[in-house]
């Protein structure tokens, strides 16, 4: 029997192997008591198995509060276990947010747990091959910008929201003169009055047609149309008409459905916003870790994903930035290959003295590193801020310092005193 894997973090003052068996049956056949259908040939068909449990150190008080422990004058010790639970893929068939509904679903408020968190879900090959893969992922964005054998160095619109149609065009085109590969609109501009997408998407790709045909080079611009589905769909299709190649998608805000009927529906690459994910993320108790996120984001069709950035602005340990990255480096199910791998993309107070960092995260050329203000406020201009990236870049090549060789590349020089100032 094909099973997808989930692992959970626990917390509670009852016993992990008991609370293992009603999750395993509260997320499949059973419930708080046997029902009169469930045959043991029916629980033998869709029960979900309890694959393992690892105890771990128990703490004295509780990550949460539960009224349903309170009532019943249950207290600690609070053991902490992990556990494996895995659930027959014949109960979820190809729907991603059923699957989403039996790996978290009403786990999260059992009166039993004081802390609950979906770590990782795996899924098989039969079962990942129903959903749709990347229509690019990083080999394909490779082969579609022409840049090989180095990171994707890009940008992203600066004010964040505010600027008309006209004033973003502008500087788009001062930033693929400066010589970006990519630049993104922010999260919180997706179709404001100001610049509506209507107006935005040909303004923006009539300056990138022209430099392009002018050049041989190409910028992806990946416009923001998060949205309800239908809206999603015809800003898509206005990104194509206008020589566009990608779209910039708000996940956790779109959600799993409406992003696999926009993956049906264009070739654009997919560009993935995971902005509140600390909600699911932040507590280390409760919520959704970033490899079960990964798992069903990817599940939709994505091309890119964001993982935060290294020493950056947010509140991620740099150990998780780079996992997270890695993931996405890695095929979803065993045996599959480079159209199962999503391009990692790094953000957040990033800038020509995160690179080295970043590179020794991945472990190869394989991430797009995004920098706004490490671009836009660089001291000398967007062109040096560009340069100033590449040329940190050519220093990790050559494996020498930052420093070092800065002393013959002055905007890789400015760059080191300007923000390294700032701490």
């Amino acid at each position: 029997m094909d099973l997808i894997e989930a692992r959970y973090l626990i917390e509670t003052p009852m016993d992990p192997e008991k609370i293992a068996t009603i999750m395993a049956g509260e997320q499949s056949s059973g419930t708080f008591v046997r029902v009169a259908g469930e045959t043991d040939e029916l629980r033998e068909r869709c029960a979900a198995r309890v694959l393992s449990i690892r105890e771990l150190p128990p703490v004295n008080h509780p990550s949460l509060h539960s009224a349903y422990l309170a009532e019943r004058g249950v207290t600690g010790p609070y053991r902490r276990a992990e556990i494996r639970i895995g659930f027959p893929t014949g109960n979820i068939g190809h729907n991603l947010a059923t699957l989403a509904a039996t790996v978290s679903g009403n786990l999260y408020d059992l009166g039993e747990v004081t802390g609950l968190k979906l770590i990782d879900v795996t899924v098989p090959k039969a079962y990942r091959d129903l959903y749709d893969y990347p229509v690019a992922g990083t080999k394909g964005t490779r082969d579609r910008m022409n840049v090989q054998d180095r990171p994707f160095f890009g940008t992203i619109i600066k004010p964040n929201v505010g600027l008309r149609s006209d004033d973003i065009a502008d500087l788009v085109d001062q930033l693929c003169e400066a010589g970006v590969d990519f630049i993104k609109d922010d999260e919180v501009c997706a179709n404001p009055a100001s610049a509506p997408l209507a107006e935005r998407i040909p303004a923006v790709m009539d300056r990138v047609r022209r430099y392009r045909d002018r050049t041989g080079r190409d910028v992806m611009i990946a416009f923001n149309i998060t949205d309800e589905t239908d809206a999603m769909r015809r800003h898509a299709d206005l990104i194509e008409k206008e020589g566009g190649s990608c779209a910039m998608v708000s996940m956790n805000w779109a959600g799993l459905s409406a992003l696999q009927t926009l993956r049906k529906s264009t070739s654009l690459v997919l560009h993935g916003h995971r902005n509140g994910f600390g909600a699911l993320s932040r507590h280390p108790m409760i919520g959704m870790a970033f490899p079960a996120y990964q798992t069903l984001y990817r599940l939709t069709g994505m091309d890119h994903m964001h993982v935060h950035g290294m020493g950056g602005k947010f509140c991620d340990e740099d150990s998780e930035v780079a996992s997270s990255a890695q993931l996405c480096g890695e095929p979803l199910a065993a045996g599959n290959g480079d159209e199962d791998r999503v391009l990692p993309v790094f953000s957040s107070g990033q800038w020509a003295g995160t690179v080295p960092a970043t590179y020794k995260a991945v472990g190869s050329a394989d991430f797009m590193f995004l920098a706004g203000g490490g671009i836009l406020a660089h001291p000398s201009g967007p062109a040096a801020g560009i340069t100033s990236l590449r040329q940190a870049w050519e220093a990790c090549e050559a494996g020498i310092s930052l420093e070092q060789h800065a002393k013959t590349n002055p905007a890789l020089s400015e760059a080191l005193a300007f923000y390294g100032a700032r701490g």
